[in-house]
């Protein structure tokens, strides 16, 4: 298996599968003497760890991470740091039942056709588990960036039931399970999920991150821009089936002098942007406005309602999946959407200063 690294001169290379002993990732490109321990690493980890709640998957993995190379005293060496947490809670057994039936919407019958043989356990390579070392490596990527650039998610839809914009509210991102700004869509979510787990199915969701204090001037104006690059990144998460930047598909219904992001002079002589419909992309090139992405998480595909499909003998079957799985993976896709975009603004920032100063 080929092409399991992300990133240019910030490379991020992960490895490992869901039943396996552990999972892991090297980062290379990390610039030497930044202040690294493991635990500015572990705060992002700890917020997509699952079972927190009851609506995400009750697997039960501390998901504590250990630098294995590239720190020394404190400090990055400018050497690979390489990274690795152990899996847990493996239940293989649960998985016993599919092992040759292909789930609908699942990755069990592409990996097959292309490797001839596939690890059932989890969905192995193709498992969500891989995404915890991209937030191990974001966490990296957030130190090379400096506290100068803020980057913040949030979930904005789940279902058909979206929150109010009218009510967003970043500080009520921490108080819920759901990284939701808006308290009173909370309460609906809460219903809908308790119903959704009840049937035994799964619901898709709306992830949106923004990135504050980039600075204009990163990404390249044709086959590197910046939008394209942080739509690769998203792309690359797990069910993701579709991204947007700024207005997004929203813009097509604009008119030209809607979608026309104004500009006039600040009192402190910089530019001002009258609107943000670009999603502080223009031309590839960051604006120095918020850098602003959402992406589309299908529903989980392991669900317990029977659905037909067949098996690697290519006999036709019924299949439902036991186990622990999330009812939306979106929710604890909110974390994995910001170290994506930590990691490709600090690959954007290296490349940068490479070529400008």
């Amino acid at each position: 298996m080929s092409k399991n690294s992300f990133g240019r001169l910030f490379r991020l290379t992960t490895w490992g599968e869901s039943h396996g002993p552990a999972i892991g990732c090297v980062v290379d490109g990390v610039p030497p003497r930044i202040p690294l321990t493991e635990a500015d690493m572990q705060q992002w980890l700890d917020k997509r760890r699952p079972g927190q709640s009851r609506h995400t998957t009750q697997r039960r993995e501390p998901d504590q991470v250990k630098i294995m190379s590239g720190v020394f005293e404190g400090m990055t060496t400018g050497t690979p740091i390489s990274l690795e947490i152990e899996n847990k809670d493996q239940r293989s057994r649960d998985y016993g039942d599919i092992k040759d039936k292909y789930r609908p919407a699942h990755a069990d019958i592409t990996y097959d056709r292309k490797y001839g043989f596939r690890d059932y356990r989890g969905g192995g390579r193709s498992s969500a588990r891989e995404t915890a070392m991209r937030v191990a490596a974001g966490g990296i990527a957030r130190k090379i960036l400096g506290e100068a650039i803020a980057i913040k998610g949030a979930l904005v839809q789940i279902g058909d039931v979206a929150v109010d914009r009218a009510r967003w509210d970043w500080n009520e991102v921490h108080n819920n399970a759901f990284f939701c700004p808006d308290a009173e869509t909370v309460l609906e979510w809460e219903k809908l999920m308790d119903s959704i787990r009840k049937d035994g199915s799964s619901l898709g969701a709306i992830i949106e991150v923004v990135a504050s204090g980039v600075p204009a001037g990163w990404g390249e104006p044709v086959y590197v821009k910046l939008d394209a690059e942080i739509a690769s990144a998203m792309m690359s998460i797990n069910a993701v089936k579709g991204v947007e930047i700024g207005a997004g598909m929203g813009a097509a219904a604009l008119r030209g002098e809607e979608n026309a992001d104004e500009m006039r002079m600040g009192n402190d002589g910089e530019v001002v942007f009258l609107s943000n419909q670009a999603g502080g992309v223009l031309g590839g090139i960051s604006s120095g406005q918020d850098v602003v992405v959402r992406f589309a998480v299908k529903p989980t595909s392991s669900i317990r309602i029977p659905r037909q499909t067949v098996t690697s003998a290519g006999e036709e079957v019924d299949v439902s999946t036991k186990g622990r799985h999330d009812p939306c993976v979106g929710i604890r896709g909110v974390p994995v959407g910001e170290a994506m975009m930590a990691c490709v603004l600090a690959d954007q920032m290296l490349r940068h200063k490479a070529q400008c100063g």
